[in-house]
Formats: C-alpha cells, structure tokens, sequence
C-alpha cells in the first residue's frame, strides 16, 4: 500500500485517479456545504498555467497546490448567464511533491487544499475552514 494509504502501489496517481480523490473528498464535505457549491467546477491539472504564475509571483509552478478562480459567494458571485463558472484548481503534481516531503496522507491533503480553496469562494475563514475540515475527516 502507497504511503498514506491511498492504495496506489507506491505510484502517484494520474490525473483520473487524483480526480477521482478529488470527487470522493467533495462527497465527504458536510452536505449543508456542498449544496451552497451549487454550480462550482474542480479541475485537476499537472501544474498552473504560466499566467497564473506570474500573476501570484510564484518562483517555481511546484509553489501553488490550488486556486479559486470566479468570483466568490461573499462577493455576490453566484450562477449567472453569460458568466463563466467558478473554478477550484488542484495542481497534481505540486500536491505529489507536497506529499512527499510530509507526513500526511494523500487524501487528506487533497482534502485540505479543496476546502481551502472553496473557502475562498465563501469568503470563509481559517478557523471556518478548519471546522469543515474536521467534519469531512
């Protein structure tokens, strides 16, 4: 078994597998937190684009795990026709390296970096986060 648990025979997984993480870490969310997502999208993809990292002065693309992208619950955001959906970003491999250097399960961190990142498109804070956190185990 893969370091952490995850049963990946010692090999990080593709990009399938990390979303398939990633949707079985939303599921675990509290429902009353899920049902306010209503409309948002998790992509997962290997690393940021360039613009991403330029716009956040990041040194190496291995220096963002995530991003929220739209425009968040506390600032009116919400589905509108016309507008683009609010998106959460993962970064597989950036999430791999982090994984590697800590001693936290793979899960667990995906599902750190999911709140995280939907926390920014309520507007939440730390402390909310990590109550949310708890609850999803």
């Amino acid at each position: 078994m893969a370091k952490g648990g995850i049963g990946y025979d010692d090999k990080a997984p593709d990009l399938a597998a990390f979303e398939a993480m990633a949707d079985e870490a939303y599921a675990r969310l509290p429902a009353e937190f899920r049902a306010l997502c209503q409309g948002l999208v998790i992509q997962v993809v290997d690393f940021p684009d360039d613009e991403v990292l330029r716009e956040f002065g990041a040194e190496s693309p291995f220096d963002l795990l995530g991003l929220f992208q739209g425009v968040g619950l506390a600032h009116g955001g919400g589905i509108e026709e016309g507008r683009e959906p609010n998106l959460i970003w993962l970064y597989r491999r950036p999430i791999l390296d982090y994984w590697a250097e800590h001693d936290e399960s793979l899960g667990a961190i995906v599902t750190h970096v999911l709140i995280h990142e939907i926390g920014h498109h309520f507007g939440l804070s730390d402390e909310d986060m990590e109550a949310i956190e708890a609850q999803a185990g």
